[in-house]
């Protein structure tokens, strides 16, 4: 399997073949959040299929999947379909339940649950509920999207790779996120084999570069940290955007 860490949650996976790209942000600049890390995302190769975990713009960015070839499968969370065709018109749509699985090529996606809010917005009657999603093809990766700490995690293993969220997009976090020491004790329940932290130090609001710092630079490091105490079976990876590995 090959990953590649494109900044927050989006991560392009390949494996036999296929090709699967999670949550995409594709651009430098969303509303109040621009890239401040890592070159905007050059897919090596096309995604045979996309993967949203929830509605939040930062990980459902309208432009960046209408720049995705029109083709491209969309594989979402139950409900979320007849949302996105009002905006992207006609598209080769799977939806997904927490338990409910699909086929691309050789290669498996499971949806599984998250602890996160599934709104548009906060007060948005658009909603779907939040999911991660299993990848499985030679190898297997937990894709977490955004997501609290929830009790089914143990039953997400045995796995090779966990994508998992540290921090967020500010210097605060609110409920249904993991921090750095959160996201350890998920390591800890799902027991990967490997892990990379994602959904930290890439996007920051405008003009705010000054505030907390450390929350934008040291999250993954954070977590490497803790992992090594409450995992020390997991080996953590702290990726750049842009940047590669093989599982």
């Amino acid at each position: 399997m090959e990953v590649t860490w494109w900044g927050h949650a989006t991560v392009a996976l390949r494996d036999r073949g296929v090709t699967i790209l999670t949550d995409p942000v594709l651009r430098n600049r969303l509303a109040h959040l621009h890239r401040r890390r890592g070159p905007r995302p050059a897919l090596a190769h096309q995604p045979d299929a996309v993967v949203v975990s929830h509605l939040h713009s930062d990980h459902c960015d309208l432009p960046s999947l209408r720049a995705l070839p029109a083709a491209t499968r969309l594989i979402v969370p139950r409900g979320a379909a007849a949302f996105l065709r009002g905006r992207l018109g006609e598209r080769d749509f799977t939806e997904l339940r927490a338990g409910e699985e699909t086929t691309v090529g050789e290669v498996t996606v499971r949806a599984v649950p998250a602890a996160h809010d599934g709104g548009r917005t906060p007060k948005s009657r658009i909603r779907a509920v939040a999911l991660g999603y299993v990848i499985t093809g030679d190898r297997s990766a937990w894709f977490g999207g955004d997501t609290g700490l929830f009790d089914e995690m143990k039953e997400l293993g045995p796995l090779d790779l966990a994508l998992v969220p540290v921090w967020g997009w500010g210097w605060t976090l609110g409920p249904g996120h993991l921090d750095p020491a959160g996201a350890a004790e998920a390591m800890r329940l799902t027991e990967p084999a490997r892990a990379v932290p994602i959904h930290w130090g890439t996007l920051w609001p405008v003009g705010c570069g000054r505030v907390r710092p450390d929350r934008f630079h040291r999250p993954g490091e954070e977590f490497a940290a803790h992992t090594r105490t409450a995992a020390p079976g997991t080996d953590v990876r702290v990726l750049a955007p842009g940047e590669s590995m093989t599982v």
